[in-house]
């Protein structure tokens, strides 16, 4: 019954809409320190050229905080999965301002439109826009980047950029296994912008995908713990290092 009633696009449209609405409430009343803001500001402009944002699937309720949707800023697109959770989650990116791609990885046989999603963002990059993903989603684990939004990067020859944040007030799902992190009004937070990460070359071995992959998962980290540190809670930690982490289709939330 509860599938049923999640699954239904009125439904999906109304939660998103209202969880769109409170990520908003809290982005205006929470105090932000910002960090290395530096990084991002030369994208904003009409001519700015390609870029990913990576930021981890726990914190991506306040991504819409990294960016900038004034006029004349080139649209940002979030990839969403085909999930009845991913339909709420794109009507709420639609709220605070986000565009989506909706495609996630194959699951056995079924086909979750990772492919055609991979085509769709580097056209939209191509195009001057610009893509958010969530490297360890859907499933993790968690803190660890598949190699998704590295594809992309060669496919699309576009920087990838780590972006994250951090809040005093929040509340930390600790039985997730992204261990999602609500932000509550009212507290003192950081966002932090990371430092751009070159694209491996169009002709780049596994090697070379593999030494990106590290290091934009190394830098995720890092501001990760910068960011709490920031707001002076405890530090979200990466779950253990998987034995295989490639993943060639995306990576959506």
């Amino acid at each position: 019954m509860a599938k049923k009633f999640l699954g239904n696009s009125v439904v999906q449209y109304l939660i998103g809409r209202a969880i769109g609405g409170y990520m908003l409430f809290v982005g205006a009343t929470t105090r932000w320190n910002l960090v290395n803001r530096s990084a991002i500001e030369p994208f904003w402009r009409p001519d700015g050229g390609k870029l990913i944002g990576c930021i981890w699937h726990g914190r991506f309720s306040l991504v819409h905080k990294m960016w900038s949707f004034k006029s004349g800023v080139p649209k940002a697109k979030m990839l969403i999965s085909m999930s009845r959770e991913g339909g709420i989650v794109a009507h709420t990116a639609s709220a605070v301002g986000a565009e989506v791609i909706r495609g996630s990885a194959a699951k056995g046989t079924q086909r979750k439109g990772g492919a055609e999603a991979l085509r769709a963002m580097a056209r939209h990059i191509d195009g001057g826009g610009v893509i958010c993903m969530t490297p360890d989603g859907p499933t993790g684990p968690r803190m660890r980047a598949k190699r998704g939004s590295v594809q992309l990067a060669k496919l699309a020859s576009a920087p990838l950029l780590p972006v994250t944040w951090s809040t005093s007030n929040r509340f930390v799902f600790n039985e997730s296994w992204d261990h999602f992190v609500l932000p509550l009004p009212f507290g003192r937070g950081a966002l932090v912008w990371g430092n751009p990460i070159p694209p491996p070359s169009p002709d780049a071995s596994d090697a070379e995908i593999e030494r990106v992959r590290l290091a934009l998962e190394i830098e995720m980290n890092r501001i990760a713990a910068e960011a709490d540190s920031l707001a002076g809670v405890e530090p979200i930690m990466p779950a253990a290092s998987p034995a295989a982490t490639s993943n060639a289709e995306p990576a959506a939330t």
